[in-house]
């Protein structure tokens, strides 16, 4: 894999310039928001818009059937406040839509937009990094069925071209059509001291990824480890973050086995941060994100910010999540769900 030679291409920042022309705050769906004028990125957007722990397991509830307010105060034990303002949040960038219930007059539910079933593909990456890093007892266990061919189904993601699995190391990046400025908005939001872990949820299925991904400095920090920076001055010149809540995301992905250091200078002493093999398998939740950002999250309709080759064989990345039996294309309505037995779900 070769870093980027100009801009982040993760996080959009450019590597020299200042960091980031700044503008008045305003609100959006119960969020206070902090423009900032960046270069372009689709994971960046994506992480604006979902990139938030509570934001991911109100979507997981709502793929779950857990779509009324009380039922998912119930099952996630989160606060009122909380939960009222993430379900606006999810509402204003139409992850959500809210609708009276037919069966039950006067009762309001949640449903799925085509923009948040489109986060299937990224929901069956994030249960296979869980299983094979943080495998549950078997009563939390999720068992997937292929109804289109029969079979139980371990999802696989393979590059669309050559057919072959795809690995974060066999991938470099270059400017795309849509690399240009974005005024983003950047959430006044404190990172939940409440690890996913301790979420009640029976159908929460991949807690430990959550506690990574639904912060977004650190989802950032993660994605631009796969772009080739080992350095915490490199993290910070690219991240328009404090130095100190850096550290702390970096101290965080080194405990949890994502990032290993090595020293490379002694006085002071300094650390380089390089993804171990637990944060290289991360690559396929990351891909499948970055696809949903390029293809939901482009408002100025300029194109991808970003373009991927697959080195194995010299194409475009675009990354597909199939069968690893039948090697179909796995859709929500195609594939039934268990969790432990006997009870099945079904995700469509």
């Amino acid at each position: 894999m070769n870093p980027p030679k100009t801009d982040s291409p993760t996080t959009g920042r450019p590597r020299s310039k200042s960091r980031g022309q700044r503008q008045s705050p305003r609100k959006q769906g119960g969020v206070l928001l902090e423009p900032l004028t960046t270069r372009a990125s689709s994971i960046t957007r994506a992480l604006d818009q979902i990139g938030d722990k509570w934001c991911i397991l109100i979507i997981q509830e709502v793929f779950w059937g857990i779509n009324s307010f009380s039922g998912m105060l119930e099952a996630m034990g989160v606060s009122r406040g909380v939960l009222s303002n993430r379900l606006k949040w999810l509402q204003s960038v139409d992850c959500l839509r809210k609708r009276a219930d037919e069966g039950s007059p006067g009762r309001q539910v949640y449903h799925l937009t085509r923009k948040s079933i489109d986060l299937y593909h990224l929901a069956l990456m994030a249960v296979q990094w869980e299983e094979k890093h943080h495998p549950p007892p078997p009563e939390g266990r999720v068992h997937l069925f292929h109804r289109s061919c029969g079979h139980p189904v371990s999802p696989r993601l393979r590059c669309s071209s050559c057919r072959r699995d795809v690995d974060g190391r066999d991938v470099d990046y270059h400017p795309g059509p849509g690399a240009t400025r974005d005024t983003r908005d950047k959430k006044v939001r404190r990172r939940s001291s409440l690890p996913a872990s301790d979420v009640p949820s029976e159908h929460s299925v991949y807690r430990n990824l959550i506690n990574l991904v639904g912060d977004r400095w650190t989802a950032n920090v993660i994605a631009l480890a796969f772009h080739g920076l080992h350095r915490f001055d490199e993290f910070h010149r690219e991240l328009p973050v404090a130095t100190n809540i850096l550290a702390d995301r970096m101290r965080f992905l080194v405990e949890h086995g994502i990032f290993a250091t090595q020293a490379y200078q002694q006085r002071p002493v300094r650390y380089a941060y390089s993804l171990t093999d637990k944060g290289w398998d991360l690559f396929p939740y990351f891909l499948t994100l970055l696809q949903w950002g390029d293809k939901w999250c482009d408002p100025t309709g300029a194109g991808r910010p970003m373009c991927l080759t697959h080195t194995l064989c010299g194409e475009n990345l675009h990354g597909e999540v199939v069968c690893d039996h039948c090697g179909e294309e796995l859709r929500a309505h195609h594939v039934d769900f268990t969790i432990g037995p006997p009870k099945k779900h079904r995700l469509a």
